[in-house]
């Protein structure tokens, strides 16, 4: 019942390599050590990305990721569809009893609700870009103001 981190690595990974678009490619050991996981793992991910299109490898001292498109250009459904795999959800791993009332239908039923629940998933992140997600990181980054007024001062 593990569920995947694949795509937030895949996100992850890509606003890195978004903000560090100006100095060239970044090393698997870099992008490692921002997502906190190890560089073969980094590596894997990285090799599936480059498959989907959405960023270029160099091997060699000189090398690393770099992504192909602008980050508006990216939508976050293309990064999920790139890394995700498997099925989000998935049915009983032994077939029910089917003279069970429930047993009898809940794989038809649960298999639609599934379907839904993708495609609605699905839709949800075709309307997103990495651009929105490093938009979100820096508005949450920068300082608050305060809408308070500051107190007048008392005349001496």
């Amino acid at each position: 019942m593990a569920s995947s981190c694949r795509f937030a690595f895949a996100v992850h990974v890509l606003a890195v390599l978004a903000l560090k678009r100006e100095s060239g490619g970044v090393c698997s050991d870099l992008l490692a050590g921002s997502v906190n996981t190890n560089p073969v793992i980094i590596r894997r991910l990285l090799t599936r990305l480059r498959h989907a299109g959405l960023i270029t490898t160099q091997k060699g001292s000189c090398g690393g990721a770099t992504l192909v498109a602008a980050p508006e250009d990216i939508r976050l459904d293309v990064i999920y569809r790139a890394v995700e795999t498997g099925v989000p959800f998935s049915q009983h791993p032994q077939q029910p009893n089917k003279c069970c009332p429930v047993g009898a239908g809940i794989e038809r039923v649960l298999a639609e609700v599934f379907a839904s629940a993708q495609s609605a998933l699905e839709a949800a992140l075709a309307r997103r870009t990495l651009a929105d997600v490093l938009a979100a990181m820096a508005a949450e980054k920068a300082p608050r103001r305060s809408t308070a007024r500051p107190a007048k001062r008392k005349a001496a």
